[in-house]
């Protein structure tokens, strides 16, 4: 579906170019139906050697020359780049935004007209292609826009769809800023085993592995967590004694807590760029 469609990218930074290579890598596109953007001129000449894309300085050339346009830019120059490039979209384009923390209401407020917009909250995992991405549709994106932006994040990991836009910041609070509290908990194991008297290097190999090789068996079985952790946890053994204490130290409620404080958080912050947008544009 990708392979008729030209796409652009403005922003060709580390999530632009995991995109790009994801893309290419699974065949779902070739380098000659891409186009890139950037203000770094190295950038660009990294990005044309590397995965043999056009590029180019102006983002506007990239609106105007693409079916799907990416905005792959950091939040804070995110009005800035869609302002620019607004007269160069209409309704015959795909719009998709991975700006973190940019909700779909104020990118609607920064481009002033009707569009078919997708937001995409992906997360660093990309970089891998391992992402856990979640899609949202504006109210005039198409069913087969949706089956595109899957198509283009799926080359990167997985995707889901979302019916309600809201829930996006709850997927900031869970996948977006996932990755963070389970390299903190791989830290925590590997120092574990440092005080029962593993080295450093085998601890955070072991921990590592330990949490990749969990992860890939719930995704394969499609079993519950917990049936998983039963099987883990023989009478009177080790597991349980762990768990135990874990429970005991309060690991459900802490996690909990974290995606819950990090979602508001994400509330927050997309309420004041709501508010922005609006007195930037004047509405």
């Amino acid at each position: 579906m990708l392979n008729s469609k030209q796409i652009g990218f403005i922003g060709s930074g580390n999530m632009g170019e995991a995109l790009v290579g994801g893309i290419i890598a699974s065949d779902s596109s070739s380098p000659e139906n891409i186009i890139c953007s950037d203000a770094s001129k190295e950038r660009l000449e990294f990005m044309k050697e590397t995965y043999g894309v056009r590029t180019t300085p102006d983002n506007p050339e990239v609106a105007s020359l693409s079916d799907i346009v990416i905005y792959a830019v950091k939040p804070q120059i995110i009005a800035t780049v869609l302002r620019e490039t607004a007269d160069n979209l209409d309704m015959s384009k795909l719009i998709i935004s991975i700006a973190a923390g940019i909700p779909m209401a104020a990118i609607e407020i920064a481009l002033g007209k009707k569009l078919r917009l997708i937001r995409v909250m992906p997360n660093v995992a990309a970089l891998v292609r391992e992402g856990a991405a979640a899609i949202a549709s504006g109210k005039h994106a198409l069913e087969e826009d949706i089956e595109l932006a899957m198509s283009i994040f799926n080359s990167v990991g997985r995707s889901i769809f979302l019916k309600e836009n809201y829930l996006m910041d709850a997927v900031t609070g869970l996948s977006g800023s996932g990755p963070a509290y389970i390299f903190l908990i791989i830290d925590a194991l590997a120092d574990a085993g440092v005080k029962v008297g593993l080295s450093r290097k085998d601890s955070i190999a072991l921990a590592t592995q330990t949490v990749l090789g969990s992860a890939k068996m719930l995704l394969e079985t499609g079993a519950h967590p917990g049936q998983l952790k039963d099987m883990v946890t023989s009478p009177g053994g080790t597991a349980i004694a762990g768990l135990h204490n874990l429970e005991k130290g309060g690991i459900r409620t802490t996690l909990i807590n974290a995606v819950e404080a990090a979602t508001n958080r994400s509330k927050e912050l997309g309420e004041i760029m709501i508010k922005n947008f609006s007195e930037n544009n004047g509405v």
